[in-house]
């Protein structure tokens, strides 16, 4: 094995070991995603697919528009596993599970969006009768991917916080809201989005804890940031369509590549990280 590798390998598995496997939130993130998913069904029986839609939109619309779209690039893939690199070096337990709960979401999201393929807000309404903040799209509506995404990256933390668990979770359902608030989604698409991400989440989180190898595998782990760091990248050249979040997508991407630079580049130079990686490992 090179020494890059040697060496990376060291730190990879003194940063994993240094973690707890423990999942603090476990019970917490369960009640969460099955409470919204009682919510997503109850809204869809009692009330229909569009219920609640046009009072919640209308209520959002008191708030600027900046900040729907603001809260709602935290529902973007790309985002995530962006901000995903600020935890892979140091913390490649969590990295790990955020990438296993992210792949099972993607399936969920994307199996069941064609196959719905749910009329959204605008392809209903006109556009003199709701709020609409960005692009106007018309198809897929069901599930919301942004509020998956929300699941999945706050449930993450979540499931492995104490004491901040539910702040976490306060994050995934504003990024939902922001669905609402701009015009592109049913509160029942938010809700059964959110169970879908919590629920990836938690089984993302309980694999990553028995089968940690992609946290402590030198090669797979580099490939997978090296993944996230072009979805950082993209994040300096495409904003979604949101104009306001330009700016904070690229303050995001310059934040999350400079850190993966500062943690990874320094075991390619070979500087102290294998003395540092020791002294860790005892």
């Amino acid at each position: 094995m090179s020494d890059w590798r040697t060496r990376l390998s060291m730190r990879l598995a003194a940063r994993a070991g240094a973690e707890s496997a423990a999942l603090p939130g476990a019970r917490r993130q369960w009640r969460w995603a099955l409470g919204w998913l009682a919510v997503g069904v109850l809204l869809y029986l009692v009330c229909g697919y569009h219920a609640g839609f046009l009072r919640l939109n209308a209520a959002a619309a008191l708030a600027p528009d900046w900040l729907w779209q603001w809260l709602t690039l935290f529902g973007d893939e790309r985002v995530a596993f962006a901000l995903a690199l600020l935890f892979s070096w140091r913390r490649p337990r969590l990295f790990w599970a955020l990438v296993l709960a992210a792949l099972l979401a993607i399936l969920y999201a994307r199996g069941l969006k064609p196959l719905v393929d749910a009329a959204r807000p605008p392809a209903v309404f006109g556009a003199d009768v709701f709020n609409l903040i960005g692009p106007g799209h018309t198809r897929h509506s069901f599930p919301s991917g942004h509020s998956v995404t929300a699941g999945v990256f706050f449930g993450v933390l979540a499931v492995h916080a104490r004491a901040w668990g539910w702040v976490w979770l306060g994050c995934a359902l504003l990024v939902g809201a922001s669905r609402v608030a701009l015009g592109v989604h049913w509160p029942v698409d938010v809700a059964f989005g959110l169970a879908g991400g919590g629920l990836a989440a938690l089984l993302g989180s309980w694999l990553a804890a028995r089968w940690p190898g992609g946290a402590t595998r030198p090669l797979p782990h580099l490939l997978l940031v090296g993944v996230a760091a072009l979805l950082a990248v993209s994040l300096l050249l495409d904003n979604g369509g949101y104009a306001a979040a330009t700016w904070p997508l690229r303050l995001i991407a310059v934040a999350a590549l400079f850190s993966a630079v500062v943690g990874y580049l320094p075991v390619w130079r070979g500087g102290e990280v294998n003395h540092e990686g020791a002294k860790d490992a005892k």
